[in-house]
């Protein structure tokens, strides 16, 4: 059974980044007839008095100020409009107070400075896009940035790359609340592939090469399609038609993982798919996910996810009463 995910709050701000706010409002408010429970309460939260200045000529106006916050679960930052600029003092006051009652907080790009201000990132990891992670080591040497990534998961505080890495984040937070199938049906309805991983590369030096002898996108699908099978190197890379060292250096520019790396990613998402939408039991996911044992399957579930996958059914398997049928 869906618990209630509770209120996103977006915060809007004179020279709003329009693009990251409308991920937000895009994946968190709007309607999803699509799913027969409670899907996340939404609002807008302005920082200064409107009329709202918008990048691209638009005008934001928000019938909640900063005191909404105080009843948000979760509250997303879109990139700050200059980050020269401190962010007001009441913004910042309201995010700690937000996080002190359990809030989660989630940045877009250069957001990541509101958070930095705030002081609740110290300690802790974070990433933000790749043009801004040197400044924001400098800025705030107590945060550990991770330059490499697409999106940091903190528990209460959440921080992404360059503006499509939001996209990934906010992903991601739905799956935290309603699992991986609820999560990628959002990421169908956004004609958009799967939510990717957080751990993958932000910024690829070398795009799949154009020319057919080097495309490795039909050898990406064939591996998703045949992730159940005992799959090595040697063998994608003759179906690539490459060297295995060339292969390997291609595969590492095109999806910033190996392809051990990507394999496991590839087989968790799909382990994670079957235990929320069938029946199956764990030797046989094992096995169609292309574990040589159950055991393995169990200790990589629980090392990847957080959650032996037992538990992990009883949270996000589906129900009758939902949108989709459980059928164990």
């Amino acid at each position: 059974m869906h618990n209630d995910p509770g209120l996103v709050a977006v915060l809007a701000y004179d020279g709003l980044c329009t693009f990251e706010f409308g991920i937000s409002v895009e994946i968190f408010g709007l309607p999803r007839p699509e799913f027969d429970f409670a899907w996340y309460r939404h609002c807008i939260v302005a920082v200064d008095e409107g009329p709202m200045r918008a990048l691209g000529g638009i005008q934001v106006t928000a019938d909640s100020g900063l005191e909404a916050l105080a009843e948000a679960r979760t509250i997303i930052v879109p990139g700050w409009r200059n980050r020269d600029e401190p962010p007001p003092e009441p913004l910042l006051q309201a995010l700690r107070a937000a996080h002190g009652r359990g809030a989660r907080l989630l940045s877009i790009c250069s957001g990541v400075f509101v958070l930095a201000a705030t002081g609740l990132l110290d300690g802790k990891r974070a990433t933000t896009h790749w043009r801004y992670t040197d400044e924001l080591k400098a800025r705030f040497p107590a945060i550990e940035v991770d330059p490499d990534v697409l999106y940091v998961d903190s528990g209460q505080l959440i921080t992404s790359a360059g503006s499509a890495a939001g996209i990934d984040a906010c992903l991601h937070l739905v799956g935290r609340d309603f699992g991986t199938h609820v999560a990628n049906t959002v990421a169908r309805r956004l004609v958009m592939a799967p939510q990717r991983s957080g751990g993958q590369a932000q910024f690829i030096p070398a795009p799949v090469a154009q020319a057919p002898r080097d495309d490795l996108s039909s050898v990406l699908e064939w591996a998703r399609q045949h992730a159940g099978e005992a799959l090595s190197v040697r063998q994608l890379a003759a179906r690539a038609l490459m060297s295995e060292r060339t292969f390997l250096r291609r595969f590492s520019d095109a999806t910033g993982m190996t392809p051990k790396a990507w394999l496991l990613h590839t087989r968790m998402a799909r382990a994670r798919e079957l235990l929320e939408t069938t029946s199956l039991n764990s030797e046989l996911i094992a096995e169609r996910c292309g574990f040589a044992s159950v055991e393995s399957f169990r200790v990589a579930f629980r090392r990847v996810v957080g959650l032996a996958p037992r538990f992990y059914r009883e949270r996000f398997g589906a129900e009758e009463s939902g949108g989709f049928t459980k059928k164990y």
